[in-house]
């Protein structure tokens, strides 16, 4: 079965042997195919390699005393400076196998293989016949060779992969100009934000995550990669530092595969137990068909133990049932071991482009809008989804609708035994006014799964208004949202960006300035400094967020902005206000952020004596508030905090974004009063791991 398969693969020989790297636009050289003509240089190759080995091949005893009649298969590789190593030889006998090492350790230094110019590794396969043949030089369009198995499977399997062989082409990195997304962190973004950014750009930088394709005519991903290239000798380091695992192409088809690692160890002062750790171990999948559909998948089995005020906010927010968390932002956890938590993920989603003004995605993941750190519209800190998203690009316009399956996990609205379903679809029209003004609309609407109304095909219409579907479905069946944001940019060193949020409001309360428990509406103001102080490739960013008590919930409480226990929009929920300062810099293949969170939120008291609603639980029960009017941010239980996260690090694999890094939190929580639900912190939580950085996490409750 060894040697069948072994065969399979060796066959796809067109010149007598096959490259098997594809990387490669011109093959290695002897000198004597220096003079050649660049369209013949591969035959001349093949030619002179054959000649030398029949020229310097010693056939054993044993093989003539025998009169076998057969083929030495051996996989080879020439190395970017031009030297000749065996990988693999088989054989009948072990004579062979030595005598085809011994020959092409002979073999003198060529002119190496090279793609854009550069010197490249490239790994071939060849069969040699028993008893020998005299090589002869044909035209490369003839030069053409083919085994000679008697064993029909063997042929078969031949046929069969000279036919995939026909197809397979070097890699050329379709991803960087496909409609693939770039996985949204706010790290890597960070990178491109200034040319995204430029006055007179016509990019639509809100609806996130972008694809590879938009980004593309702004910033050229590709080329920056290759600037981070390190010179590698071995397959294990180009694998490790500069390219994906696998990466395969045909005439029609590309893919790659790469391997996820999410591995670190902590230590939080404040915990009781010994230490925190993640263990993540994953695959990361992505892919074309044809130029028009593309598709991506990633699947992570992990398990870990985080800082105790982490563990507690997991433990908090947990679905009904048996397991005992459910960790921010990945998706509910089983218990592992006595104090650890098991938390599988699996997001994937298919991309299909009909035209260049239309795109369309369907699949489980997550979706944010915004210009800043936070969104007050849509964010990512949720679990991941079921989505059908799209995207519609035409003059200054981009106009994205995103329909998505959401759950209530609570014990207390569970039917039938199974979490609750519920639907959300958005509408957001991105409209660049001039080279440097933006202006987005926003509208939502949150409807449940009652009276069997299932999906309400009603919001299938991408244009019409929310906020009119609601009124006729009945008022009750939807939780409607609108927003506004802005972008301006002052120069191409600094722009402004901001956010405005009415969930429900009354004009003549506002008005008559009895600041009134309807007024739910909330608001975001940022700017960011582009290579700040003349230092290339630093980022500077502060921003201002305040949303009002009682914002995003709904008097059916399953309607409340929110998925998995977890806010759809800002991480806090409402009734908070909070100053962001974060600070992005990165050199070649070094990175360092650094963020500064200060916030006053307001919590519920949950006791006998105050069971009121003061408005920051978007779960909370409308009809518990604490009052209809004087209702003020940070009302109830008034918590200080702050919050610093220093990370550095080394990025080992600029393909697949693999770095090395340490990281630092230094917590502080205060709350007025201590309850069972919100008690005070004092954290410093120090970690250091390796992570394929594919998605944001957001330690910062």
């Amino acid at each position: 079965m060894k040697r069948i398969l072994l065969s399979a693969i060796l066959s796809m020989s067109l010149l007598g042997f096959t490259q098997t790297s594809l990387t490669y636009e011109k093959p290695p050289v002897f000198s004597e195919c220096e003079s050649e003509a660049i369209d013949q240089l591969k035959a001349c190759f093949n030619y002179t390699l054959k000649s030398y080995i029949y020229d310097n091949f010693n056939v054993p005893n044993i093989v003539s005393e025998e009169s076998y009649n057969g083929d030495i298969q051996i996989l080879f590789e020439v190395d970017n400076k031009g030297e000749f190593k065996v990988i693999y030889a088989d054989a009948i006998y072990d004579e062979l196998k030595e005598e085809a090492r011994r020959v092409f350790d002979l073999l003198p230094k060529v002119e190496p293989a090279s793609y854009n110019g550069k010197p490249t590794f490239v790994q071939y396969s060849i069969v040699i016949a028993i008893p020998l043949t005299k090589p002869v030089r044909e035209l490369e369009k003839t030069d053409e060779v083919k085994l000679s198995h008697k064993d029909s499977l063997n042929a078969t399997l031949s046929n069969e992969f000279d036919a995939i062989a026909d197809q397979l082409k070097p890699y050329e990195k379709l991803e960087y100009t496909s409609q693939l997304n770039i996985p949204f962190t706010h790290s890597y973004y960070a990178r491109f934000d200034d040319e995204m950014n430029a006055i007179g750009t016509n990019s639509h930088t809100a609806a996130k995550p972008f694809v590879y394709s938009d980004v593309n005519r702004y910033y050229d991903i590709e080329s920056e990669k290759e600037s981070l290239a390190k010179d590698t000798d071995t397959w294990f380091g180009r694998k490790l530092f500069n390219e994906h695992l696998v990466e395969v192409q045909g005439k029609d088809y590309w893919f790659t595969v790469d391997p996820i690692l999410d591995l670190q160890v902590g230590r939080d002062g404040e915990a009781d137990f010994s230490s925190t750790w993640n263990n993540t171990r994953g695959i990361f999948v992505q892919g074309g068909l044809g130029d028009k559909f593309n598709f991506s998948a990633s699947v992570y089995e992990s398990q870990g133990r985080f800082a105790e005020y982490f563990n507690q906010y997991a433990e908090s927010i947990r679905a009904s049932g048996p397991d005992p968390a459910l960790i921010p932002g990945r998706g509910i956890a089983k218990r592992f071991k006595d104090n650890s938590y098991d938390y599988p993920v699996a997001e994937a989603y298919l991309s299909y482009t009909p035209s260049k003004f239309f795109n369309i995605q369907f699949g489980h993941g997550k979706n944010f809008i915004g210009d800043g750190y936070r969104s007050l519209l849509q964010s990512d800190v949720a679990s991941p989804y079921p989505f059908l998203k799209t995207n519609i690009k035409f003059w200054k316009i981009k106009y994205t609708s995103t329909w998505m399956s959401l759950r209530d996990v609570r014990g207390e609205v569970i039917e039938d035994k199974t979490f609750r379903t519920k639907y959300m679809a958005n509408h957001y029209l991105s409209w660049n006014v001039s080279k440097r003004l933006n202006i987005g609309l926003f509208e939502s609407v949150m409807w449940q799964n009652s009276n069997d109304r299932g999906f309400d095909l009603n919001y299938l219409n991408p244009i019409i208004f929310f906020r009119a579907i609601e009124f006729q479905t009945g008022q009750g069946n939807g939780n409607a949202i609108l927003g506004l944001s802005s972008k301006y940019k002052l120069n191409n060193k600094f722009n402004l960006y901001g956010q405005f949020l009415v969930d429900e409001f009354s004009i003549s309360d506002i008005t008559g300035g009895e600041k009134s428990w309807k007024n739910k509406l909330g608001f975001q103001i940022g700017t960011k400094y582009f290579n700040a102080f003349e230092v290339d490739n630093l980022l500077l960013q502060a921003e201002y967020n305040q949303v009002r008590p009682y914002t995003y919930a709904h008097n059916t409480i399953v309607l409340n902005y929110a998925h998995n226990n977890q806010p759809m929009a800002h991480l806090w929920g409402a009734n908070f206000r909070e100053l962001v300062l974060i600070g992005r810099y990165n050199y070649k293949r070094w990175f360092a952020d650094a963020k500064f969170i200060i916030g006053q939120r307001g919590f519920d008291f949950n006791t006998d004596e105050d069971s009121f609603n003061y408005g920051g639980d978007i779960y909370g029960d409308e009809d518990f508030r604490v009052g209809d009017t004087n209702i003020k941010i940070g009302q109830g239980n008034k918590t200080n905090s702050f919050m610093t996260e220093l990370q550095a690090g080394y990025l080992l694999n600029p393909t697949t974004n693999l770095k090395v890094f340490t990281n630092i939190i230094f917590r502080d929580f205060n709350p007025e009063a201590i309850t069972a639900s919100t008690m005070d912190s004092n954290t410093l939580w120090f970690s250091i791991g390796v992570r394929t950085d594919l998605f944001n996490w957001y330690n910062d409750f």
